[in-house]
């Protein structure tokens, strides 16, 4: 069943069930979100996503209300308009001033949308929280100074990677979203987080951020250059993000068709090995007990007269081949072909062990 609505003066056709946030973003209207996540529950809670609907006495959020026939919507009116400028305002009062060196600069929420509607300063005077960093976790750095208690980090870790990590806590002007008992994401026994990085990449502000891409590079300074990881072997995605020839961090890339925007840790986290000064750059032979660089024709000239010269002298038997996880099910075929019919040995593992 179709529903056909008008959306600042639009006619859009929609299935039915379809909000107004997602009828309105097929029309090519972005209305601003917090809490919104099409992957996540719908909490309804950051209200800056109000719109205004015909008939209607006030400003519903249109992540949650659902399209009805001939709904008549405006999402930039100038009760919808003051109504956003308030709720920045209100955000802006209880939010650090810091952004020139905040790590999000550029890809934060807060400010995109401060921007756009011309909130340059917050006109609320009062406390403002003053929360310890959490500086704990090797690879996550959380300041919840800056959190607007969107929530998305809480029902990312429920919902899709299923820890439940984080909640919130406290009430009031001290709410704030922390693991069990306020401890810190580094003491794993009692956080029981796992490092997988899901809550920066839904985090829409800086209170979660990578800790080593901290002062690498700004996100307009960065080519995102889309690859697959090389851990294991399910294939996900993610962007390497490149400054100067250099990879200075991982972040998700939504289009990712295995695994979205989620990660494990060594998928996020485990990039520090590409520019190791530990790597081997050139194939190493041992000539007279001491490794020495050789070309590749070379080295390969050596490994197969080895090969051959080991299964002449001990048979097939004597020989086997370890293959990875990190290469394609292609090339892992490859060896295994090579080692039945080249070697004519069925002594073949991987380390995934499947």
């Amino acid at each position: 069943m179709s529903i056909t609505l008008t959306i600042n003066g639009q006619k859009v056709t929609v299935p039915a069930g379809t909000t107004v946030l997602e009828a309105a973003a097929q029309a090519g209207i972005d209305i601003p979100t917090f809490c919104h996540d099409p992957e996540l529950s719908k909490p309804g809670a950051c209200r800056i996503c109000v719109v205004e609907i015909k008939g209607m006495r006030n400003l519903p959020p249109s992540c949650v209300t659902t399209v009805v026939e001939g709904m008549e919507v405006e999402t930039e009116s100038a009760d919808v308009v003051e109504a956003r400028r308030t709720i920045l305002d209100l955000l802006l009062a209880n939010h650090p001033e810091d952004c020139m060196t905040c790590q999000k600069f550029g890809d934060c929420k807060l400010a995109e949308y401060a921007y756009r509607y011309g909130v340059r300063k917050a006109s609320f005077v009062g406390d403002k929280s003053d929360f310890p960093v959490d500086e704990s976790s090797a690879v996550l750095y959380r300041d919840m100074n800056k959190c607007i208690l969107c929530g998305k980090c809480v029902r990312v870790c429920a919902e899709i990677v299923g820890r439940s990590v984080y909640d919130f806590t406290s009430r009031g002007f001290t709410t704030k979203v922390a693991p069990a008992l306020d401890v810190g994401l580094g003491e794993i026994d009692e956080s029981k987080c796992v490092s997988c990085g899901s809550c920066v990449a839904v985090c829409p502000v800086g209170a979660i951020v990578e800790k080593n891409m901290m002062g690498k590079a700004r996100p307009w300074e960065v080519k995102k250059v889309k690859t697959t990881c090389p851990y294991c072997g399910c294939g996900c995605n993610f962007d390497l993000n490149v400054k100067d020839g250099k990879v200075v961090g991982v972040t998700s890339n939504p289009s990712s068709e295995v695994n979205g925007r989620h990660l494990c840790v060594k998928g996020r986290f485990g990039y520090d090995f590409i520019h190791s000064s530990d790597r081997l750059t050139r194939p190493l032979i041992k000539k007279d007990g001491e490794f020495v660089e050789a070309s590749w024709d070379e080295a390969i000239r050596y490994v197969a007269y080895r090969m051959k010269e080991i299964k002449e002298k001990n048979g097939s038997e004597a020989m086997g081949v370890l293959t990875s996880a990190r290469c394609t099910n292609e090339e892992n075929y490859l060896m295994n072909k090579m080692a039945r019919v080249a070697f004519g040995t069925n002594n073949i593992d991987h380390c995934a062990r499947l």
